[in-house]
């Protein structure tokens, strides 16, 4: 193994990820394209597989309010800011802001990671 970056992963000195342990992309896999040509190498993001809602367990039902934003509610419920996605997935949402864009309307908020 002659790839200096890949002896500091394999030593430990470095993370094999680039993502933090809360991010949606913490467990997937970096490619690599360009791989068979002279041109470096650039790395990618893999495809992430977003679960199907009825596989994610529901912690709570919360009711939108005027001025809640996805963020908070997942800072409040999940304690973690940066767990934003898992409530976007709990919902099947595309768009963060279509969650709380209706007072009124009911999201639900999955349970913590772990729990």
């Amino acid at each position: 193994m002659n790839d200096p970056v890949q002896m500091l992963i394999s030593a430990g000195a470095i993370p094999a990820s680039p993502f933090g342990p809360s991010s949606r992309y913490a467990n997937v896999a970096i490619g690599l394209y360009g791989v068979a040509t002279d041109d470096a190498p650039v790395a990618y993001v893999l495809r992430r597989f977003i679960p199907q809602a009825r596989d994610i367990p529901i912690a709570a039902r919360h009711t939108v309010r005027a001025g809640d934003r996805v963020d908070l509610l997942a800072y409040h419920y999940l304690g973690d800011v940066e767990l934003t996605w898992r409530v976007a997935d709990a919902n099947a949402a595309a768009d963060l802001l279509d969650l709380t864009a209706t007072p009124g309307m009911r999201i639900v908020i999955p349970q913590p990671p772990g729990a």
